[in-house]
């Protein structure tokens, strides 16, 4: 080994440095990665009659369809004739102008009711599966008033209140859960609600 004797000790050191480097980021990495490839997990049940209703969005990961979304987002959840939930999501763009998007969402794990697929395209091919998003229920509070939904791939996040200004602190406690499940939150936007 009289490479390793020869090798001056201060290089030795920046060296041993740098394999430390390598190897924590290294685990940084490899946790992340694990977060977001084991199973999502969802609350236990959630009693459909209590979920519906309006809730407010408060905080949200970037996302295409609601890029014009400025403030007063909010979605109003009411059931129709056949069983399923009707999404009836609403927004200001910033000039005023409301847009709203009307779709349906269908329970995919009956009785539980915390995985739903949801489907805004036409009222009459709404049944076709394909081009559904999933709506999982991830935490909830027992009295219903603040809810974390997102989807397994981790992409898509919302905190959604009964109220439009809730307290920053619950915010964050939802936004610190979805964390530890493997979201990066570093991307959120709080709408504002006037």
């Amino acid at each position: 080994m009289p490479f390793i004797k020869t090798f001056p000790k201060a290089s030795w050191r920046l060296a041993k440095i740098a394999v430390g480097g390598v190897v924590l980021t290294g685990l940084a990495a490899g946790t992340i990665a694990y977060a977001q490839t084991k199973p999502l997990a969802t609350v236990d049940k959630v009693e459909l009659d209590k979920y519906l209703g309006v809730w407010y969005e408060v905080a949200r990961k970037p996302m295409f369809f609601e890029r014009k979304c400025a403030y007063n987002v909010s979605a109003t959840y009411t059931l129709n004739e056949n069983g399923n939930i009707v999404v009836d999501n609403k927004c200001y763009d910033k000039d005023g102008n409301l847009q709203q998007s009307i779709g349906e969402a269908f329970v995919v794990n009956a009785p539980f009711n915390s995985k739903l697929s949801v489907s805004f395209l036409p009222e009459g091919v709404r049944w076709v599966p394909l081009a559904r998003g999933d709506y999982w229920i991830l935490k909830l509070d027992e009295e219903y008033q603040t809810v974390l939904v997102g989807e397994p791939r981790r992409k898509y996040l919302w905190v959604l209140s009964r109220t439009p200004n809730p307290k920053k602190e619950t915010i964050l406690e939802y936004l610190n859960y979805a964390k530890s499940l493997g979201f990066d939150v570093s991307d959120v936007i709080f709408p504002d609600h006037r």
